[in-house]
């Protein structure tokens, strides 16, 4: 097992705020590029905040690899993206996650509790699925590769009326599928076969906001109860949204980590 080497994306589009605010760090989906599922999300909160993301090996910016990773190792890895950017190194910050970038957030939060000081976690679960189906998806795309996934994600990413309503997000978030790479998608694939982390929620410290889409089958809205619950944090549904919750319903997520942010009681330095 590794850490995988991933890349830091810069999505504020404003002036960067005074150095006292925590940056706002963004996890991506299993087949999407941070920008592509964040960028109209972070252009809201980019006006008062620093907002970077990173992306999957072989997704987006960062580099493809066939070595073998953990869902601890991808934490570490975005920690490890962090520290290599000088004004980011050791600096706490706030944290969204989507799916596959909600267990990323999980982990952090039992790895690295002085590094969060809150979190938002979308559409994901403490086990996500289960782990026969993720291991067959991994050799399925190993083999075919991620063409093999754009028909059923399409269906599972989307709340119905979306795809007819917002093409241009739908097509630019189906355009990463098919460009990921097939070994890195699998690898990521396995991290999920090994993730649960529902025995250890309890012992997450920072303040959590759970949030599902009513449409989504994946992740469902129970999924994101039993987070809040475990995690002593708070659930919210999203009515007209599935899975891929920032892309759907960008202007209501932008508001939920607005508020949950600020609500945060640990600004940063204020940590003991």
């Amino acid at each position: 097992m590794t850490v995988p080497a991933l890349a830091l994306v810069e999505l504020a589009a404003g002036p960067r705020p005074a150095p006292h605010v925590p940056p706002v760090v963004l996890g991506p989906s299993l087949g999407t590029s941070v920008t592509a599922l964040w960028g109209a999300v972070a252009r809201e909160l980019g006006r008062d905040r620093r907002v970077l993301g990173w992306d999957l090996p072989g997704h987006g910016a960062s580099a493809a690899t066939d070595e073998p990773f953990t869902m601890a190792e991808l934490a570490r890895g975005v920690l490890e993206a962090l520290d290599r950017t000088e004004d980011l190194s050791g600096r706490p910050f706030h944290y969204a996650g989507n799916s596959v970038g909600g267990c990323v957030g999980q982990q952090l939060l039992l790895d690295a509790p002085d590094r969060v000081l809150a979190a938002v976690l979308l559409g994901t679960a403490a086990r996500v699925g289960q782990p026969q189906a993720w291991a067959e998806r991994a050799r399925l795309v190993a083999a075919a590769g991620t063409p093999t996934q754009v028909t059923g994600s399409a269906q599972r990413w989307f709340a119905p009326g979306f795809l007819e309503r917002e093409p241009v997000t739908a097509t630019a978030l189906l355009h990463d599928l098919q460009g990921a790479d097939r070994f890195s998608y699998a690898r990521v694939c396995e991290a999920l076969e090994h993730f649960d982390a529902r025995d250890r929620l309890g012992a997450v410290r920072a303040p959590v906001l759970a949030v599902a889409g009513a449409h989504d089958a994946a992740t469902p809205p129970e999924d994101a109860a039993a987070l809040a619950a475990g995690t002593g944090g708070r659930a919210v549904v999203l009515e007209d949204a599935a899975h891929l919750i920032p892309a759907e319903a960008p202007a209501e997520v932008a508001r939920l980590l607005t508020g949950h942010f600020a609500a945060d009681p640990h600004p940063e330095g204020a940590r003991a």
